[in-house]
């Protein structure tokens, strides 16, 4: 067990989808809180008691099952395990997303670390990200070049000349794509090659590259997982919702944006669904 009074430094890395998942207690879809008519948590939403725990101690949400000769049991009528209600403040969701997103703090960060590590500058990776270019992820036996950005005309123009001979896309999902395509030893052994001659900003910017790259290497995280398939949610506990005089609430900001994310990645899953055309 660890002493939370008693450590000497704390270290934040990066969480793989696994990771999420496994830590995850079940996926929110919905983006309600509680229903304001009960005041009892909406199923599926972001305070649901059967992914986050029941809101009373050792009471399941339909009152079913209660007392603590039913603890660690799960309702079958609600589906909610009787257990301690302080479990809410460790319990967590999670949400599918219908699209990969990037990580806002590797993308934006100074230096961009998705930048450095796919030796791209941060204005061409802010273009395919947000749909502006096309990039090239293989270039086959084409004249193209690996991570070439092309513009909507301009990969038309190498389709209808090429056809299916390379591969080129856009969006965080081909970002995904090129960071899960780096060989790190490859890059590492590269980049020491090229120290050992390069002066000036050429040699600053290699020094950059090394350093993260050999801490991806170091630390086992995938260079892939700055781009997100899953995004965890908190406990509600940690984002709670207080009842005011009056009958109005008061709501943690995390909650709003929570539920602008499920409404967005559930419009978006719709969308898909319907084989709808392309929206930029």
């Amino acid at each position: 067990m660890i002493d939370v009074n008693n450590f000497e430094s704390m270290q934040i890395g990066l969480a793989s989808p696994e990771k999420i998942r496994e830590w995850s207690h079940g996926e929110v879809t919905k983006p309600e809180t509680i229903n304001y008519r009960t005041l009892k948590p909406e199923r599926d939403g972001l305070f649901c008691e059967k992914i986050f725990g029941p809101t009373k101690d050792l009471e399941c949400s339909c009152g079913k099952l209660k007392k603590i000769n039913n603890k660690g049991k799960v309702c079958d009528r609600c589906g909610v395990e009787v257990t301690r209600s302080k479990v809410r403040r460790e319990r967590m969701g999670h949400i599918e997303l219908a699209a990969p997103v990037s990580h806002v703090w590797y993308f934006k960060g100074i230096p961009s670390r998705m930048g450095l590590v796919l030796d791209m500058s941060p204005r061409a990776l802010e273009e395919v990200i947000y749909f502006a270019s096309y990039v090239v992820i293989d270039a086959g036996d084409t004249t193209l070049m690996h991570k070439q950005l092309l513009t909507e005309r301009e990969y038309r123009e190498k389709r209808a000349e090429f056809g299916t001979r390379f591969h080129a896309a856009m969006g965080a999902e081909a970002v995904q794509e090129l960071l899960n395509n780096v060989d790190l030893d490859a890059e590492i052994a590269e980049l020491k090659e090229e120290l050992k001659t390069a002066q000036g900003q050429k040699r600053t910017r290699a020094i950059r590259r090394l350093d993260i790259l050999d801490a991806f290497k170091e630390s086992g995280n995938k260079p892939g997982w700055m781009v997100m398939d899953v995004i965890p949610v908190i406990p509600p506990d940690l984002r709670p919702m207080v009842q005011l005089e009056g009958g109005r609430f008061a709501t943690s900001d995390l909650n709003d944006l929570y539920r602008r994310v499920i409404n967005r990645n559930n419009r978006l899953k719709r969308l898909l669904e319907l084989n709808a055309p392309r929206i930029i």
